[in-house]
C-alpha cells in the first residue's frame, strides 16, 4: 500500500484491469526515461523545468494539469514559486495557493515531506479556504509530490484533475516513482546554474578589475600621482557623477585609445 496523506474519511476505489495498470506503468517508464534524458548543460532551469511538468503529466494516470513549484531561499522568508505549469488554470491555483490563501496540498506535502492526496477538494477540512476556491474552478482533485534531494525539499510536483477521487493509490505509487529521480534532476540543474552564475560573475569581476587597474594607470601618468591618490581621485569622479567605478573606468580608457589613435594617424 502506497504511504501518502489522504484525504480524511475519503478513500476512492480503484478498479483498475491489469491492462490499464500496465499501460500506466510504460506511461510512467516513459516519463522517467525523458527526465533522464535532460541534458542540464543544453538548456536553461526554466526549460528544463517546463519539461519536467510535461513528463510528470504524461507519466502520472489522470492528470488534467501539472506544475513544479520550487522554494525561493534567497527571499528573507523562503517562499514557494511556481516554475513552470502545463495550463494556465493550474498557475492560477497555484498563486492562490502560495501568494493568497498560504494553505494548500502542495505547502502540505512540502512541510510534512508526504505525498497529499485529495478527491473532494471542496469539502477537505486541511484547506478551507483553498479547497472551495478550487472546487469553484471546477477543478476537484489533488496529487502533490515533495521533491526531496537527500535531507532537503527542494520543490514540489503538484497535479490537479477536474474529476473527483481522480487519484488513488496506483497514480499515488507511480507518482512517487517519478519525483525522485526528477527531483535529481531538478537540483542538478539548479547546481549547474548556479555554478555558472558564480563563473559569470567572477570573469565580470576579473574585467572590472583590469579596467579599472587601466584606469589608474591612466591618471598616474596624466597627473603624476601616486595609486592611492588616483584610486581617490577614481572614487571621486563615480560619486560625483552617481556612476559605476567601473563605467568611469572604462571612459577613461576608451579616452585614452581613442587619443592614441589620433596621434599616430598619417
Amino acid at each position: 500500500m502506497a504511504d501518502y496523506d489522504a484525504q480524511p474519511g475519503r478513500a476512492p476505489h480503484e478498479d483498475l484491469s491489469a491492462a490499464q495498470r500496465q499501460a500506466d506503468e510504460i506511461d510512467m517508464h516513459a516519463g522517467l526515461r525523458g527526465v533522464a534524458g535532460l541534458v542540464a548543460d543544453a538548456r536553461g532551469v526554466d526549460e528544463l523545468l517546463a519539461d519536467v511538468a510535461q513528463f510528470a503529466a504524461h507519466a502520472i494516470p489522470g492528470v488534467d494539469g501539472v506544475s513544479v513549484a520550487l522554494l525561493q531561499p534567497q527571499h528573507v522568508v523562503p517562499r514557494l514559486q511556481t516554475c513552470a505549469a502545463t495550463a494556465d488554470f493550474v498557475r492560477e491555483i497555484d498563486a492562490a495557493q502560495y501568494e493568497e490563501l498560504h494553505e494548500g496540498p502542495c505547502i502540505t506535502c512540502m512541510q510534512t515531506r508526504r505525498v497529499t492526496v485529495s478527491g473532494s477538494l471542496g469539502s477537505d477540512d486541511r484547506w478551507p479556504h483553498f479547497g472551495g476556491r478550487v472546487a469553484r474552478m471546477s477543478v476537484h482533485s489533488a496529487l502533490c509530490l515533495p521533491l526531496i534531494v537527500g535531507d532537503e525539499v527542494i520543490g514540489a510536483i503538484n497535479t490537479y484533475a477536474r474529476a473527483r477521487d481522480a487519484f488513488g493509490e496506483h497514480a499515488v505509487l507511480l507518482g512517487s516513482q517519478f519525483a525522485g529521480p526528477a527531483a535529481v534532476s531538478v537540483h542538478n540543474a539548479q547546481l549547474l546554474a548556479g555554478a555558472r552564475e558564480r563563473t559569470e560573475h567572477l570573469q565580470r569581476a576579473l574585467v572590472n578589475r583590469a579596467v579599472i587597474d587601466q584606469a589608474i594607470g591612466i591618471i598616474r601618468s596624466r597627473t603624476g600621482a601616486g595609486p592611492d591618490e588616483a584610486v581617490d581621485r577614481l572614487k571621486r569622479m563615480s560619486q560625483a557623477e552617481n556612476v559605476k567605478l567601473v563605467v568611469i573606468a572604462e571612459r577613461l580608457v576608451d579616452e585614452a585609445v581613442r587619443r592614441a589613435k589620433a596621434r599616430h594617424r598619417p
